[in-house]
């Protein structure tokens, strides 16, 4: 019996420690990916960059997925226009990159819901009453 309870054992510690082993990759690849430049704005939300020097040029990858817009000469605010990702670049007078990063436009998860019906997925934003998150249609992207 105690053979029995043993091989129970290290079968549970062997089946556990590959999806342990997985988690972990996961996390540290979440976590490098904001390491490495990535900014997060919220889909409708807008993000006030600050620059210490005066910006000339602000150029947008993908307009349909942000838009950077110029408050004055070191500020900038950045809109979350549509899911997904661009990039924004900074420019100063003499063509110099003050700013290159990557964006990521996603939505606020601490405040939604997700509930599935068989095959149907509805998001509700929860801010401060569930409200049914609008699907973009296929032509605003």
């Amino acid at each position: 019996m105690r053979a029995l309870t043993s091989m129970r054992t290290a079968y549970a510690f062997a089946t556990a420690l590959p999806i342990a082993a997985a988690l972990l990759l996961a996390s540290s690849i979440s976590a490098a990916a904001d390491e490495e430049g990535l900014m997060r704005v919220f889909l409708n939300h807008a993000k006030v960059l600050k620059l210490d020097r005066p910006v000339s040029k602000v150029i947008v990858g993908n307009a349909k997925v942000a838009d950077a817009t110029v408050a004055d000469a070191q500020t900038i605010v950045l809109t979350g226009k549509a899911f997904g990702t661009t990039n924004l670049v900074l420019l100063d007078a003499d063509g110099n990159a003050l700013l290159d990063e990557r964006i990521l436009v996603s939505i606020d998860e601490g405040n939604t819901l997700r509930l599935f019906r068989q095959t149907v997925r509805t998001v509700y934003s929860c801010t401060p009453a569930c409200e049914e998150h609008q699907a973009l249609d296929s032509s605003d992207k």
